[in-house]
């Protein structure tokens, strides 16, 4: 459970950097959600198969969405 944790931190905080590389707030946001998608699903993968994955991607994707688009 430690090593998922880990590994879901490392994708968001991935994620927060690359978002904040775009020049625009488009860019922005489309990069947060793909590394987010990517992060979650990796993650989600881990904890419990095919279903963790299809749910960490869209959580992830969402959560990169959002912090991208803050920036």
């Amino acid at each position: 459970m430690m090593s998922t944790t880990l590994r879901l931190t490392a994708a968001l905080l991935l994620a927060t950097s690359l978002a904040a590389c775009g020049n625009t707030q488009g860019q922005r946001t489309a990069t947060g959600a793909l590394i987010g998608g990517a992060g979650g699903a990796v993650a989600g993968n881990a904890i419990g198969g095919t279903g963790g994955a299809i749910v960490g991607g869209v959580a992830g994707g969402t959560a990169g969405a959002v912090v991208g688009n803050q920036m």
